[in-house]
């Protein structure tokens, strides 16, 4: 697929691209004690519905019972932390000031250590912020995340689910009543192994949430990672960067950050090619923008902002050819000027 990047004063040139979008459940919402609860209570007596009838979701295929080509192993955890929404705690562009009271709060995330839980491994250039890890594997690869539950701020149970790969109900990590297993409902000091396989249809970008009886509170306090599953003969890019558009604390955050200077700054050079893995949860509908790139959809048509919803996940790529200091953002105007905006920055 071709490319488009802007050309002052001509037409677009191409360039190598890809964009692919990923659409997930409508029930991985942030915390609404109304219309949220009633979809999430809906949806679970509709799966139990479907168990008692006889009828099977499609979660795993033959390929989770073949003998694994290759197995990815991952250590993480759910622990405590204090996050910072806005560290510097400015707002660059409308030169706001904030208090540490109104931009920080006590939440549990997602994050990687090394085998067995030996020692943290902090989240990798390209990644960095309240989500966590991001899990990489290849089509044909069984996944297997050993979680554990370090949660001694409130005690509460958590589990992982992952869109967009192939499993048995026991690795779904989504709490049914009578029905999950242990996967779902990980107490405080208790570990689950989820085993994953990357099917010939789960190559992209997709979430993992928490799915637990604490999925509302976990989900708006920041517990969520993104998979980035390549196809079997696909290079990988050259620079990956997630993108997790969100709210915390009433701000419109980027990877739990919010306004320039505290959301990422993303770099690349002339010639590389990067790949954007663009996800969302919570409530809001967003559109992703990066000043001076265009590309085009699997469907031919050439953008450049892209609509994403609750739980949909997008995967763009460029070879970059024009060296600048751009803006990243929402377009959703009052999301940007409330925190949803950072620097993209390509050295010649």
């Amino acid at each position: 697929m071709s490319h488009l990047r802007k050309q002052r004063g001509g037409e677009p040139k191409p360039c190598e691209s890809l964009a692919e979008p990923h659409t997930g459940t409508a029930s991985h919402l942030r915390r609404q004690r109304g219309s949220g609860a009633f979809a999430l209570l809906t949806l679970a007596l509709s799966t139990i519905a479907l168990a008692g009838g006889g009828v099977a979701v499609r979660a795993v295929t033959a390929n989770a019972e073949a003998a694994p080509k290759n197995v990815v192993e991952y250590w993480i955890a759910a622990v405590p932390v204090n996050w910072n929404v806005a560290p510097n705690e400015h707002n660059a562009i409308e030169h706001e000031e904030f208090t540490p009271a109104q931009t920080t709060f006590r939440t549990v995330v997602y994050r990687q250590f090394t085998k067995d839980f030996a020692k943290p491994i902090p989240n990798v250039e390209g990644n960095r912020g309240i989500q966590g890890p991001l899990i990489k594997a290849r089509v044909g690869d069984t996944i297997l995340v050993h979680f554990r539950n370090l949660d001694t701020a409130f005690n509460r149970p958590h589990s992982m689910h992952f869109h967009g790969v192939e499993y048995r109900m026991g690795s779904d990590g989504s709490y049914i009543p009578g029905f999950s297993g242990p996967g779902a409902n990980v107490k405080p000091g208790q570990d689950f192994t989820y085993r994953l396989v990357a099917g010939p249809d789960s190559a992209g970008v997709w979430p993992y949430h928490d799915h637990s009886p604490s999925m509302m509170d976990s989900i708006e306090g920041g517990l969520y990672g993104a998979l980035s599953i390549l196809g079997s003969n696909e290079k990988a890019p050259d620079h990956e960067f997630v993108v997790f558009l969100e709210s915390h604390l009433g701000f419109m955050t980027i990877d739990g950050r919010a306004f320039v200077g505290n959301t990422p700054v993303f770099r690349a050079k002339v010639g590389d090619t990067v790949q954007w893995d663009v996800l969302t949860l919570g409530d809001d509908f967003h559109t992703f923008h990066v000043h001076a790139h265009r590309w085009h959809t699997p469907d031919g048509a050439v953008r450049d902002t892209q609509t994403i919803g609750p739980a949909e996940s997008y995967k763009i790529r460029w070879v970059e050819d024009d060296p600048g200091t751009w803006l990243y953002h929402c377009h959703v105007e009052s999301h940007m000027m409330n925190g949803m905006i950072g620097i993209y920055r390509v050295s010649a």
